[in-house]
């Protein structure tokens, strides 16, 4: 296998044809691969207004120049244009299926699939090609479709993703990863396509880097977010929302939740019978840090991660440990994002309770929230589920769809239609600036003020805060192109990758030594230093996102704070203050160089090399805000 990545598969399900093309090389060194690759052909090749589901829009499955070689967990990106909030979709998922991808690409960068079936099918990708061929597990949940190729790794979509709930996800590993936020499952549905395997083993790591991926496992393995996977995985955030007092609970009806030790990670730690193994984790011999918990149930093993007790168990009030895991399979199986499904049902509950439409469930029923999760995936309740005829039709396409079908827009937060993670920014503004400004809607990976912010109350100024969620979502971009665990990355990497990217002759940083340059009017430090080099491609690829979806439509109205946060909850807590958001929200239009309306400026563009990439139909600010002035009026 080549240790160097250049090409990327092609296959258009509408006419079955299937090639391997070149990717450009200013490409490769100015997007990477995974999320900034897969922006760059999005931004290329999509028209504006394309509906997602339709057979023109592009489902990619992208991986980094490194994969397979890196520390970590080996992921992979699943990019396209969101069925759930109409803009740019990134999201990523690790496991078995990432790492036979990886080995199955050989020397490209990914898979980028267009068109439609007319019938299921399934994509085979094996030794750096691609072939279609027909499927006959449409139907089959994510587990039973895993089955079917014992000796291969498998993304799928299950039942949710076939009647394209808009927050379907494509499953991987029989249900224990996903590719979860924002609907990439549903655009797969929509091209009858259930699923992509990778055939090959992962690749063989050269002795050169075998000695990079040692030296940084280890290095993780001593680090504090390392030992902190290590003890409790993911699953321990509930625990710390609780006790830092941005828990959401109850549909957003307060924060802090009394059963949080009961569905935490002492919790997950007693009935768990083990850890994800080497081999499920991609971390090669002998790892420092273990994978997920896994837990046993009566219909099948589970992993919940850490969204599933925060928004499956407080979000709905559920304090039984078991019953948290249970319904965690059943999005899992089913193929349901489980921050879009529990906010969904959340918001039945919540509109049930206020009369806004018939809903007999109730925070704290585990079973009646089970039963509304399997309608959401079928798109319609079962006889003896007494709820309006439309809710689980109209809940399957997101809160949002519900809301515009039946009222209630002061219930349950979203951002650009995407359901908020259990993370109250009502707690921590931070919080709120990093969900408004999310390229994907609301996130809590692309900046994380909920992991400092509340330690630090109240000393975290507004430019902390513009200068802290600027910088991770920058940052993010360059791991999120790299497709590195980012855990591992954030935690050991100071040069962002340049040293690994430097020992395969990357483009992003050979360039930068060779004295080549970008399409950019970079000062001689980036011209000359290849970490803030990498540093300049992260703001390049945010702010082509940005394109994408100014492009689409979105502006400034879009990053507003949501109605539910702008009002105290139920139990006190108050709101953010409206005033004061649109003033940090200032700060960070000011601090990134777009213009009032939150949009980049031509400026901006020529100095991060996008001036001859953006097009006549995506519109543009004239000027940045003064950043002077912004500060000036926020304090």
């Amino acid at each position: 296998m080549s240790r160097r990545r250049t090409h990327v598969l092609r296959v258009d399900l509408s006419t079955g044809e299937t090639a391997r093309e070149r990717v450009p090389r200013d490409w490769r060194r100015d997007y990477v691969g995974g999320k900034g690759l897969g922006a760059r052909y999005l931004y290329e090749e999509l028209s504006p207004g394309t509906d997602p589901t339709a057979p023109a829009n592009r489902l990619g499955f992208f991986v980094g120049p490194l994969a397979g070689y890196l520390p970590g967990e080996t992921r992979y990106a699943a990019v396209t244009k969101s069925p759930l909030t109409g803009g740019f979709l990134d999201s990523y998922a690790g496991g078995e299926f990432a790492d036979r991808l990886a080995g199955s690409l050989d020397d490209c960068l990914g898979l980028l699939v267009t068109g439609a079936a007319d019938r299921p099918v399934r994509i085979e990708v094996e030794s750096g090609r691609a072939r279609i061929e027909a499927s006959d597990a449409w139907g089959a949940d994510a587990a039973e479709t895993d089955e079917r190729f014992p000796d291969a790794g498998v993304a799928c979509v299950g039942p949710a993703g076939e009647r394209e709930a808009a927050y379907a996800t494509v499953a991987s590993d029989g249900g224990d990863h996903h590719a979860g936020r924002g609907g990439a499952g549903a655009v797969m549905g929509s091209k009858r396509l259930k699923a992509v395997v990778g055939r090959d083993p992962p690749p063989t790591v050269p002795d050169d880097l075998a000695k990079l991926r040692d030296r940084d496992a280890a290095a993780y393995g001593d680090d504090p977010t390392g030992e902190w996977q290590a003890a409790g995985e993911t699953v321990e955030t509930v625990d710390y929302a609780n006790e830092v007092g941005i828990l959401a609970a109850e549909g957003w009806t307060g924060t802090g939740f009394d059963g949080a030790d009961d569905i935490g990670v002492e919790a997950a730690l007693e009935r768990a019978t083990g850890r994800e193994a080497v081999a499920d984790a991609g971390q090669g011999e002998g790892p420092a840090v273990p994978g997920g918990f896994r837990i046993d149930t009566p219909d099948g093993e589970v992993v919940p991660r850490g969204a599933a007790p925060i928004t499956l168990g407080a979000g709905l009030g559920i304090d039984d440990f078991d019953r948290v895991v249970d319904l965690c399979g059943v999005c899992d199986r089913l193929g349901l994002d489980v921050i879009g499904a529990g906010n969904a049902v959340a918001w039945a509950i919540r509109a049930g309770e206020a009369g806004v439409v018939d809903c007999p469930v109730s925070f704290g029923d585990a079973a009646g929230a089970e039963r509304l999760l399997e309608s959401i995936a079928a798109r319609e309740a079962p006889p003896d589920l007494d709820v309006h005829p439309d809710l689980p039709d109209a809940l399957a396409d997101g809160i949002d769809a519900a809301v515009a079908r039946f009222g209630g827009a002061d219930l349950v937060p979203t951002v650009k239609s995407m359901a908020l993670p259990g993370f109250d920014p009502r707690a921590a503004v931070g919080v709120a600036l990093a969900y408004a400004t999310s390229d994907r809607g609301a996130c809590h990976r692309r900046a994380r003020p909920q992991d400092t912010e509340p330690l630090a109350r109240p000393d975290r100024s507004p430019t902390d805060r513009v200068r802290d969620v600027v910088g991770e979502q920058n940052a993010r971009s360059v791991l999120w192109s790299l497709v590195v665990d980012d855990f591992v990355g954030e935690a050991v990497w100071t040069d962002l990758g340049a040293e690994w990217l430097a020992a395969v002759d990357h483009p992003a940083v050979a360039d930068v030594d060779r004295g080549g340059d970008a399409e950019c009017e970079a000062d001689a430090d980036t011209r000359s230093d290849p970490v803030a080099a990498l540093a300049t491609t992260g703001e390049r690829i945010w702010t082509l996102t940005r394109l994408f979806n100014a492009r689409e439509g979105f502006d400034r109205d879009d990053d507003a704070l949501p109605e539910p946060l702008r009002t105290a909850a139920a139990d006190g807590t108050p709101g953010v203050d409206v005033d004061a958001f649109d003033r940090l929200l200032d700060r960070y239009y000011a601090a990134r160089g777009w213009g009032d309306r939150g949009l980049p400026t031509p400026a901006g563009l020529d100095r991060l090399g996008l001036a001859g990439v953006v097009d006549d139909a995506t519109p543009l600010d004239d000027r940045p805000i003064d950043l002077a002035a912004a500060a000036e009026s926020d304090d």
